[in-house]
């Protein structure tokens, strides 16, 4: 016996089954009193839930797929290479052959760097790119695939080669680079409104300077007007007009690029502090400027604070600004504040230094932990060693 109880006007429909026939009359009279009242509890409790259910994902740095895009770092408008390196004694002066030592091809490129560094980190990332007809663009496009990375916006330009850099490593893990941008200087604005969608759904869109600057002024105005935190990563250092400073949620350049944007010759934590000052005056709330072996300085809406690198022998730097960037942008997804986020970024890139390579170098989330945790057990047991992110409040 089942029946459609309190259809009156301005009523919810309430189907309710009936066991005894005899209580007919009690359940009319409950569900005509306290039906409406009841459906709004239970409306609120799943309310209740939905909601606490996406704060945990979004600590966490997941999603919800197909409903919600939560804890999503986007690489966008970046670039895919495939690195050749060469390790050498001495970089090579002009007109100089030297003879170098051991040689190594893998994928690289800012872009693709920082993609696979979320997605071994714990994030999601959405990498928008191009790549060209060939060996390299095909072997780059099946590389971000297996690292779980969306491909569905790195598009094949059919007229250029892929990117290409060449790069030297000194016994010191110095680098020096030589980028041919191939396919990736092609991007186009109609490839970043293809991507629109996603852009705007993105929790943190994050960016570099190796495609079309117009392109990226472009996304960050989309991400912008949605909501999205944008972060840039202003590599290779290049004038910026003052519009796309005010997309921006944080800036992260290395000191070299600091300087040039600044125009402070950063040679101190006094002139990084002038610097990142300088950068903040025309329009971003946050600055994060990595430092090598110093750490970084975060500059966050008028307050200074240095964070601690950990002590480690650097075999090879390539991919340590990646590592870093990517880094940012999973823990500020879970939930960290900036400075937290540095520490962790900065342990992160600890490790990538330790490795030749630049996707090669990049660390998985498990090695991230285990560092940490057996590097807090040596400081408890030697309490003077210094911490990898230890911070420390600059005197402005």
């Amino acid at each position: 016996n089942g029946g459609i109880l309190g259809e009156g006007a301005g009523q919810s429909a309430m189907r309710v089954e009936m066991i005894h026939p005899e209580s007919d009359y009690a359940y009319a009279f409950f569900v005509e009193e306290y039906g409406l009242l009841l459906a709004v509890a239970v409306l609120m409790l799943y309310l209740w839930i939905f909601f606490r259910a996406i704060e945990i994902f979004r600590r966490c740095g997941t999603a919800f797929p197909g409903l919600l895009v939560l804890g999503l770092a986007l690489q966008i408008t970046c670039q895919a290479l495939l690195h050749i390196m060469v390790t050498v004694n001495l970089i090579p002066e002009t007109g100089q052959t030297l003879l170098g030592g051991d040689f190594m091809m893998s994928q690289g490129g800012k872009g693709a760097n920082q993609a696979v560094a979320i997605a071994r980190l714990g994030g999601r990332a959405t990498f928008v790119a191009k790549v060209g007809d060939d060996m390299f663009g095909r072997e780059a496009r099946q590389s971000y695939a297996a690292e779980g990375i969306d491909t569905d916006y790195v598009s094949v330009d059919g007229s250029a080669p892929s990117g290409v850099a060449l790069i030297n490593v000194n016994g010191r893990g110095e680098n020096r680079i030589v980028v041919a941008s191939g396919a990736n200087y092609s991007i186009s604005r109609e490839d970043i409104e293809r991507a629109a969608g996603v852009i705007a759904s993105a929790d943190i869109v994050l960016m570099q300077l190796e495609s079309p600057l117009a392109c990226i002024e472009y996304a960050a105005r989309i991400a912008c007007d949605a909501g999205a935190r944008v972060i840039l990563n202003p590599a290779p250092a290049a004038a910026l007009p003052d519009t796309i400073y005010k997309s921006l949620y944080a800036i992260v350049p290395n000191q070299s690029e600091a300087s040039a944007l600044s125009g402070v010759e950063i040679v101190d934590r006094a002139s990084a502090v002038e610097a990142a000052r300088a950068i903040a005056a025309r329009g971003v709330g946050r600055v994060v400027i990595t430092l090598g072996a110093d750490g970084a300085l975060v500059y966050e809406h008028g307050s200074a604070i240095f964070v601690a690198a950990l002590n480690v022998d650097a075999v090879d730097t390539t991919a340590a600004g990646d590592t870093f960037c990517g880094a940012l942008c999973v823990a500020l997804s879970e939930g960290r504040s900036l400075s937290e986020a540095v520490r962790f970024a900065t342990c992160c890139s600890a490790i990538s230094v330790t490795r030749k390579g630049a996707q090669p170098s990049i660390p998985y989330r498990a090695e991230v932990d285990a560092m940490i945790a057996s590097e807090q057990a040596g400081r408890k047991s030697q309490p003077g060693l210094p911490a990898c992110g230890a911070l420390a409040t600059a005197e402005l």
